[in-house]
């Protein structure tokens, strides 16, 4: 974990909101002159705490308006944890995945075009996988809360 003060915090905030925006436009927001607030971007982007930036698509408007999450067992004996995680990175449904601990394996959030591109996926790709033996969904019927932002206020500290 790198040490981050209020403007970097400043910078990480308006950046999960519009990520867009150029350095000029940022260091207006931030109030912070464009010279030390491109250092300071791109010290965030050097040490990792800006992973990518990426454009957010809304999946109904594409033809993807069925979500579900997908709960996986897999066979302890079988040892397919390391084969089934290699195999979902070729799973374009699978928007994430989870190793979890607990009753479940691992947890998937899927998007499909309908029930029957969902019903092709389970039957035959996930069920195909050798070690799958269960397997539980949950289908989104509205999102009450969706955001990419992280909560930044607790990192907050008083400088002095």
């Amino acid at each position: 974990m790198i040490e981050l003060d209020k403007t970097d915090l400043k910078i990480l905030s308006v950046l999960q909101q519009e990520g867009r925006l150029s350095n000029l436009e940022l260091a207006e927001a931030i109030n912070l002159s464009p010279s030390p607030t491109l250092r300071r971007l791109k010290r965030l982007e050097q040490e990792g705490v800006i992973a990518q930036y990426v454009a957010l698509l809304e999946p109904a408007k594409i033809g993807l308006g069925l979500e579900a999450f997908v709960r996986v067992m897999l066979d302890k004996r079988e040892r397919q944890f390391a084969a089934f995680a290699q195999a979902v990175q070729g799973w374009p449904e699978v928007v994430t995945c989870h190793a979890m601990a607990g009753e479940m394996d691992y947890l998937l959030r899927v998007v499909f075009e309908d029930l029957a591109h969902f019903s092709r996926f389970v039957m035959d790709t996930l069920l195909q996988h050798p070690g799958v033996v269960d397997v539980k969904s949950s289908f989104v019927l509205q999102a009450i809360k969706q955001t990419t932002a992280l909560p930044l206020a607790h990192l907050a500290r008083p400088q002095g």
